[in-house]
């Protein structure tokens, strides 16, 4: 049988990176600032949705998390480091 959630459970390997990456942002990133900025990118999220993908409930498209990375200014690999 195929697995499609990681080691953990969650169904992404990004959110928490994703978290840390919008903790760390000077001044501070809230959930709603970085859907307001995905969404300025084209990419259909809203706060619940960020939420979601921080918290691993939620899977995360390539076109997303390519979205995520030019935010944060980082290469999609280093999103998905564990």
């Amino acid at each position: 049988m195929f697995k499609n959630k990681s080691a953990d459970g969650s169904n992404n390997i990004c959110g928490k990176n994703v978290a840390g990456l919008r903790k760390a942002a000077r001044p501070k990133m809230s959930q709603r600032a970085l859907a307001d900025r995905l969404q300025l990118a084209g990419i259909d999220v809203d706060k619940n949705a960020v939420q979601r993908i921080e918290c691993g409930l939620r899977f995360v498209t390539d076109i997303e998390l390519a979205a995520l990375a030019e935010i944060f200014g980082v290469s999609c690999d280093e999103l998905l480091r564990r």
